[in-house]
């Protein structure tokens, strides 16, 4: 069994409109999918569903073992779906910060919240407040010096008390992406993470997102970046109208595409880079 598996996910919106027809993915651990496709094509539905930011009609999910998603259950309670979206972290392409918090509390903010509960869970066990508060302060101080390694691994660390809006649009998509790790997901996805970007602040983010391949992490990225996807993934999927057309290596994908669907999109791919 692969570490992650999605079989026959559906959906369709309320309009009637079906933007995942029988999609099955599979990613081993450690391995980095990219997805690729034109707009409309169902590949940010798919994070979505993954993240379960969407619910699907039909299909199954199974992580590590564990089954997330079964397509038969319906209406599932929030404090459920909580639960197992910590299993997932996701980089947003509008990067998603909270303005009113320095980046430092950006990154802190989840974990530290996720251990309050934690410890108030733990009111039947450690009955002496003391204890409680003595633990929680424990576990708060590692998550802070996770998260100035975090912003050490960015480059960003002199940045620590600064605010979103000090910030230029790359070094804010490394914040994003250093808080999505502060939680320590099984899997860490990423949609559209240089689309909001400049080109000239495009290089540094992928820099960052390629150096988290050689800590050997799960991630599956949706993007429009063909060379990035190239040079990264271990494997490469190619959607189109709401189902995988064609999905391999990239020297499979890029070098020797077989749909016509794909050869299409790589050719205007590359025309639009050549202009």
């Amino acid at each position: 069994m692969s570490y992650l598996e999605i079989k026959n996910f559906n959906k369709t919106f309320s309009d009637g409109f079906q933007v995942l027809k029988d999609i099955n993915v599979t990613v081993e651990k450690g391995e980095v999918l990219s997805i690729i496709g034109s707009s409309g094509s169902g590949k940010t539905t798919l994070l979505r569903c993954i993240n379960f930011l969407e619910t699907t009609d039909s299909g199954t999910m199974v992580l590590d073992g564990e089954l997330l998603i079964d397509g038969n259950i319906k209406n599932e309670k929030e404090s459920a779906l909580r639960e197992k979206r910590l299993n997932f972290g996701l980089v947003f392409q509008s990067f998603n910060l909270f303005p009113q918090y320095t980046v430092f509390k950006n990154l802190t903010l989840a974990p530290t919240l996720l251990l309050k509960d934690k410890i108030n869970g733990l009111k039947k066990t450690i009955k002496s407040r003391k204890e409680r508060q003595k633990l929680f302060l424990e576990e708060r101080e590692k998550i802070r010096e996770d998260c100035r390694t975090l912003l050490k691994k960015i480059g960003l660390e002199e940045k620590s008390n600064s605010y979103p809006c000090d910030l230029s649009g790359g070094q804010c998509q490394r914040v994003a992406i250093a808080r999505a790790l502060a939680l320590k997901p099984k899997v860490l996805c990423f949609d559209e993470p240089t689309s909001a970007l400049d080109p000239e602040l495009t290089g540094e983010v992928l820099k960052v997102i390629k150096s988290l391949k050689g800590e050997d992490r799960t991630m599956i990225i949706v993007t429009h970046e063909m060379g990035f996807a190239k040079n990264v993934s271990d494997k490469v999927v190619f959607m189109a109208d709401g189902i995988i057309e064609e999905e391999g290596t990239p020297t499979e994908i890029f070098e020797n595409p077989k749909s016509e669907k794909l050869k299409n999109f790589l050719k205007n791919v590359n025309e639009k880079d050549g202009d």
